[in-house]
């Protein structure tokens, strides 16, 4: 049953009379790779589109405020989280390559100019989707090493250790390098070395901005204690200033090898035996067979309808796509919406979060370890008996048996939109900042610290403040799981209109989600979407989070009045966003961080 607008939250609505850009009501087209992706189909005489009952609130105090920079080109967009990675993915378009190469093209650049997030010792996720329609997702996130076990972080006291944060049993074992070439071997058009070739060339030798000189401050305690990461990244023990020539010649060799060989260099040749011989240095657990045996999988995107709208997201172990489905399934049903950035609306939003926060903590895990209910999770009617649980005028507290999982904040994402209209949404990650701050001696590259993405400790916080559950539990060779959300939107008309994700741990899902509804319940511009103020709730702690002057203070007033425990934070996400125009494509770096739009 779809509900109104209850009287209470009308209350707490700012008056106007501003509604959402009108849109022609078009069937929902596109196609997903088979078997048939969980779909969330629209319940019928549902509304195309929401009333929203009043013009956004957004408060003098946010400081990003008509701050979004949109770059608009006819053909083809690359977005990033660093300029020179857009560049290059530019530089792949422009010399023929499609939306795979570019993609491939600036996640290995990324590793060289984004050291703190971009990665080839990570992992990530891609969806991708080709100018047939067609939709394909392709995890290759890290996996445990064999030797892996349950209770391996956790000391004598049955408390969680820093060694699933920094060190190297940190590590998982990495599937970037896998997982990239799988995706250019799948659909790629130009030569493999050809698409290596800039990553090569940046670590050769590049200048170091601003932001990456500060990123590199901020761990350099931690890149001290390993002898290659301080020779890697640091100088008489500092950061590099901004303007200082950055010089990699071990990750250029590293990219060199990938280059010539393929990912057998990395997974069973030289690479391999650097990065075993780094594990018994420093007593950690990937093997040569660990390596050996990884391989990215493809899997069937999530598929979920929002108001006539497709969105395609990643499945487990993402638990982006499942997640973020849920939380569009129950806003779908609200007919009449308080303005953004309203007590009523935050009400609403932080509600539908928390139950499907609870659904992701307690269900989601590796598909080859856990039996998933994705059908029911994803189906429109579990929305509504949700939704149903949500009271009109006050929280509903979260369960204290309710768990979570974390993710590193450290992640990043970037978009590309081909001329042809391919399209690919990328997210990796090496979880926290620079991962475990290892350097793989001789090769130039850090190893990630995304063991901590397990429960390391049931019933315990993490790193993150996040308590963990079982579905999630350490074993060897699983992945653990994510909540990274690369995601395609397609329009009524079935054609492809948006291109998005972010970094952000465990916010990364409710800031693809609130950047989507920005856009389509509330009328935004993408530039407008992006820089607007996000809040989040993931269930424990039972808090909702909100940037730093993001909301008003009769907006805080009235959810504390509800019964919300509120926490201001700093920002949230680094977006990185492409949307179909009439003129063309429009791509947006999130104001929030350092990164860059490019295209033609």
């Amino acid at each position: 049953m779809r509900h109104g607008l209850l009287t209470a939250l009308a209350l707490l609505a700012a008056c106007g009379g501003a509604r959402p850009r009108a849109t022609t009501p078009l069937a929902p087209g596109g196609a997903v790779a088979a078997p048939a992706a969980p779909t969330a189909a629209a319940p019928t005489g549902a509304r195309a589109d929401a009333i929203v009952t009043g013009r956004p609130i957004i408060p003098e105090t946010w400081s990003l405020a008509g701050k979004g920079v949109a770059v608009s080109r006819p053909r083809a967009m690359v977005v990033s989280g660093h300029p020179l990675a857009s560049r290059v993915g530019l530089e792949v378009l422009k010399a023929g390559g499609n939306a795979v190469d570019a993609a491939v093209a600036v996640g290995f650049a990324l590793g060289v100019v984004l050291p703190e997030a971009g990665n080839i010792g990570g992992g990530g996720f891609i969806v991708f989707r080709d100018t047939t329609g067609r939709v394909r997702a392709l995890d290759y996130r890290e996996m445990a090493p064999g030797g892996a076990t349950r209770a391996m972080y956790v000391d004598s006291t049955g408390n969680p250790t820093e060694q699933s944060l920094t060190g190297h049993l940190a590590s998982g074992v990495p599937g970037s390098v896998a997982g990239m070439y799988e995706a250019w071997k799948s659909a790629g058009r130009l030569p493999w070395a050809k698409v290596l070739a800039p990553a090569i060339r940046l670590a050769r030798e590049h200048t170091l901005d601003a932001a990456r000189s500060r990123s590199i401050a901020e761990e350099t305690d931690r890149l001290a204690r390993f002898p290659a990461s301080a020779q890697q990244f640091l100088v008489d023990g500092h950061a590099p200033p901004p303007g200082a020539k950055f010089r990699q010649p071990e990750l250029a060799r590293t990219l060199q090898l990938i280059a010539d060989s393929g990912p057998s260099a990395f997974y069973k040749g030289q690479i391999a035996d650097l990065i075993a011989a780094e594990m018994q240095r420093g007593h950690g657990l990937i093997t040569k067979e660990d390596l050996k045996r990884y391989q990215p999988k493809w899997r069937t995107p999530v598929q979920i309808s929002y108001r006539g709208y497709t969105i395609y997201s990643m499945p487990p172990a993402s638990s982006g796509g499942v997640t973020m489905g849920e939380i569009l399934n129950i806003m779908e049903g609200y007919d009449t919406l308080p303005p953004f950035g309203s007590a009523g609306y935050v009400h609403l939003e932080v509600e539908a979060m928390r139950r499907a926060f609870m659904d992701r903590n307690h269900w989601l895990g590796d598909p080859d370890f856990v039996d998933m209910p994705l059908e029911r999770l994803l189906s429109k009617s579990y929305a509504a008996e949700l939704r149903g649980q949500i009271l009109p005028d006050r929280a509903t507290p979260t369960p204290p048996l309710a768990t979570s999982t974390g993710e590193g904040t450290e992640t990043t994402h970037y978009s590309v939109v081909d001329a042809a209209g391919n399209a690919a949404a990328v997210t990796t990650t090496l979880n926290g900042g620079f991962g475990s701050a290892v350097t793989v001696t001789g090769a130039g590259f850090l190893l990630n610290n995304e063991m901590d993405d397990f429960t390391t400790a049931p019933g315990k916080p993490n790193m993150y403040g996040l308590i963990q559950g079982d579905a999630n539990a350490i074993a060897p060779y699983k992945r653990m799981l994510s909540a990274m959300t690369p995601s395609i939107v397609l329009g009524r008309d079935g054609r492809l209109l948006m291109v998005l994700g972010t970094p952000g741990g465990p916010t990364i899902i409710n800031s693809v989600y609130q950047v989507i509804v920005n856009v389509v319940d509330h009328g935004m511009s993408l530039a407008e979407a992006v820089a607007a103020p996000r809040v989040h709730q993931q269930a424990l702690p039972d808090v909702v989070f909100y940037e730093r002057g993001g909301l008003a203070q009769t907006t805080l007033d009235g959810l504390r009045a509800m019964g919300y425990q509120l926490r201001e934070r700093g920002r949230m996400g680094d977006i990185a966003a492409i949307e179909r125009t009439a003129a063309g494509w429009v791509g947006v770096a999130d104001p929030r961080r350092g990164g860059g739009a490019a295209g033609y």
